[in-house]
């Protein structure tokens, strides 16, 4: 069945704290960790996983965390087709699915990583990068690959179907919401799948019915998405 994604420009702003990490709480430990730590270590972090498992979550909490305290980033994902120069005013640099890198943005990311590491002035800035596999299995100019590796690699672990239905039950709990099996059903296996895609389907489905005074039924779920 065709998988239904939502507009993900109304989630609210990934953060360390509405991660669900069941499975990955030493990487959520490291990276909370390192935005609370005034003498950051340079040494690069890596996460890799499947699609749905949090990667670009993390590192836009990663961007958040330190936007609250005034550090620029330099930030670069598959979409950034005309990235900057690297700015020595950056704390850090944020690479988001660097397996879908094109040539041009390999050698960005490259010309990055060596100017976050070896820089100008001042200390070494951290490198986060992010994709879907781990280093060693990276299609990338081998210079890049083998820098994304060197330092602290960590695979995140996407949740079960039964961890996924277990947080939705709990979140539908939390806001009075009674989700039918059938509905959890239709929910888990007509949108994507990715959890912060499901909690923002819960949000909107939570306001439909209250506007609607109707239970949350699949026909409701129908009624909403041809509402909007």
């Amino acid at each position: 069945m065709k998988q239904l994604a939502l507009d993900i420009g109304l989630a609210p702003v990934p953060t360390l704290d509405n991660f669900v990490a069941v499975g990955n709480e030493a990487v959520v430990d490291h990276l909370r960790l390192w935005c609370g730590n005034p003498t950051r270590s340079p040494v690069p972090t890596f996460l890799w996983g499947e699609s749905g498992s949090g990667k670009t979550h993390l590192l836009r909490a990663v961007r958040e965390a330190l936007r609250e305290h005034s550090a620029p980033v330099g930030w670069m994902d598959a979409t950034t087709f005309d990235p900057p120069d690297f700015d020595e005013r950056w704390e850090a640099v944020l690479l988001d699915d660097v397996h879908l890198y094109t040539a041009a943005q390999q050698a960005n990311a490259f010309n990055w990583f060596v100017n976050a590491q070896s820089p100008a002035h001042g200390p070494a800035r951290w490198v986060l990068a992010t994709a879907d596999r781990p280093p060693a299995d990276l299609l990338l100019r081998e210079d890049l690959r083998t820098r994304l590796g060197w330092g602290h690699v960590h695979h995140l672990k996407a949740l079960g179907e039964a961890e996924r239905r277990s947080v939705l039950r709990r979140a539908a709990d939390e806001r009075g919401v009674f989700l039918g099996d059938e509905v959890m059903d239709f929910m888990l296996h007509r949108f994507s799948r990715d959890l912060s895609s499901l909690m923002l389907l819960l949000e909107r489905l939570d306001g439909y019915a209250l506007r609607t005074q109707r239970a949350i039924t699949i026909p409701l779920i129908k009624s909403m998405l041809e509402d909007e």
